[in-house]
């Protein structure tokens, strides 16, 4: 067939007639020439750095100076064969603005400071407007999720009419899905802010999908190439994160900006005052004779000279504490994982006195110890490292630098090395060690005095006559002590015929 008639027939052009013929059946791969050149090895470091996320590596090449397209970067992925796409369906539900919001938590392990810590992470998702807010604790708690509502609610000024969580018993009373009965105070905390809980059915997580592909964009997003020095760290990049970058970035597939969106859904949310006040539990703590009062690991400064019972209202980040109704002063709490701290207003001097509560660091004492000569260092680190011992660190190492300071440097070092022999761990045990060691230097001392002693002793005069002196008569003296011994049995027996002992 000719060439005319073979593009007559298929409607084409005898330009492609050609050109397909010329091919013979194999097309010709056309390679395309990337505007930006990017290192491969480049992108196989950032793919596991990121964790196989594309779209944080599209940004982290971007900070980098690098402007290349999103759908390029995934092609030059999908080359490389440095992933594999899983597309997965996932059923719809229709958005309606004002509607509903959805909460969910997620445990994870991040790295504090090089050190993995486990955190627990809260989001609350409203549904149409795709906004979200996100923070981490070390455990969640009914407190600490009323705390968190409060913080996300004042945070957008709104509240959806629902709130779609699951079957936790932090509001779930009893029962599942429809049939779920709610904690009347998390019921009376929730119409402050204008919404109802409502539990999806058991087994269906997925009516709280949004949340849920929120979580994952936390692990595909947030985490990945970030570094965290600690808990308040973490929770601060989580919130610029959530409500700065991610409200103004452009949905892939939707287009849609959830800053935008937000304003739109504004009328259809219930606003809330700002004057709300804040969750907070009640506590009660005893003033000590230094003015402290000892909550959650630290000591808080009471103000005033006398003592008493104190109360403390607990909030998300700060307590109060009040006496007959009067607020006497209000505290930021500390860090996270801060323990044994003294904690007063900005002003009031540090006084003598402590609270004997209050634990003490022993790094100096053992250091001083560690001084003391290798085989004392060697000996802390055995009994460090014994498990079938119970010893308590801190008053071991004390109680051993109190001895140390009442034996010279010699026992001390004997007496230790006694102990590591035999494997003696028991303070007490190690005292009798050196009063046992001091009696043998005394009597060793005392041999040695007698065997210095004048040789010609036995040739004086003096000794000679002590040496021929008649024996003391001392049988007066056993008679006394036979007339002692017939009254003291006497006194056993009963006493005396009048009944009074002598």
């Amino acid at each position: 067939m000719g060439i005319r008639e073979i593009g007559r027939r298929l409607s084409l052009s005898r330009k492609a007639v050609r050109r397909i013929i010329q091919e013979e059946g194999e097309p010709i791969r056309v390679v395309r020439a990337d505007r930006a050149a990017v290192d491969p090895e480049r992108l196989r470091d950032l793919h596991a750095a990121c964790r196989g996320y594309v779209q944080r590596m599209h940004e982290c090449l971007g900070k980098e100076g690098l402007e290349i397209g999103y759908s390029t970067l995934t092609r030059l992925v999908r080359e490389l064969k440095l992933d594999e796409a899983k597309d997965k369906r996932a059923e719809q539900h229709p958005d309606k603005p004002g509607k509903e919001m959805q909460h969910d938590t997620s445990p994870y392990v991040v790295e504090l400071s090089g050190k993995p810590t486990p955190v627990v992470g809260s989001q609350l998702y409203l549904r149409y407007s795709k906004r979200r807010y996100l923070k981490f604790y070390p455990h969640f708690t009914r407190f600490r999720m009323k705390c968190f509502f409060h913080e996300a609610l004042m945070h957008f000024r709104r509240s959806c009419g629902k709130c779609i969580i699951d079957n936790t018993n932090l509001a779930v009373l009893r029962g599942t899905g429809d049939d779920a009965v709610f904690v009347p105070e998390m019921i009376a905390f929730a119409e402050q802010y204008g919404f109802k809980w409502k539990a999806h059915a058991k087994g269906h997580p997925n009516r709280k999908g949004g949340v849920e592909k929120a979580f994952h964009f936390v692990e595909t997003n947030f985490f990945p190439n970030r570094t965290f020095e600690s808990f308040e760290d973490l929770n601060r990049q989580a919130l610029e994160w959530a409500t700065v970058e991610i409200p103004v970035k452009r949905h892939s597939k939707t287009r849609l900006i959830p800053a935008q969106l937000f304003e739109f859904e504004k009328p259809y949310l219930t606003e809330i005052l700002p004057v709300l006040p804040a969750p907070y539990q009640e506590h009660e703590r005893e003033t000590d004779q230094y003015g402290y009062i000892a909550f959650d690991g630290n000591y808080y400064w009471v103000p005033g000279t006398g003592r008493g019972t104190v109360k403390v209202l607990q909030y998300d980040e700060r307590i109060r504490l009040y006496k007959n109704r009067e607020q006497l002063a209000e505290y930021r709490l500390p860090a996270h994982g801060s323990r044994n701290e003294k904690i007063r207003p900005a002003g009031v001097p540090m006084r003598g006195l402590t609270p004997k509560s209050c634990k003490r660091a022993v790094e100096a004492e053992e250091r001083r110890l560690i001084a003391a000569g290798p085989s004392v260092a060697d000996y802390l680190a055995a009994v460090r490292e014994r498990r079938d011992a119970p010893v308590v660190w801190a008053k071991f190492v004390r109680r051993l630098f109190g001895l140390s300071l009442k034996l010279s440097a010699p026992l001390f070092v004997r007496t230790i090395e006694r102990a590591a022999k035999y494997g003696v761990t028991d303070l007490e045990a190690i005292e009798r060690i050196a009063v046992y060691l001091l009696r043998d230097d005394e009597l060793g001392s005392m041999s040695e005095s007698f065997a210095d002693g004048d040789p010609d002793l036995e040739n004086r005069e003096a000794y000679r006559d002590g040496s021929v002196t008649e024996e003391t008569d001392l049988e007066r003296y056993d008679a006394r002590m036979g007339v002692a011994d017939e009254a003291a049995e006497t006194d056993d027996d009963g006493g005396s015929d009048n009944g009074q002992g002598t």
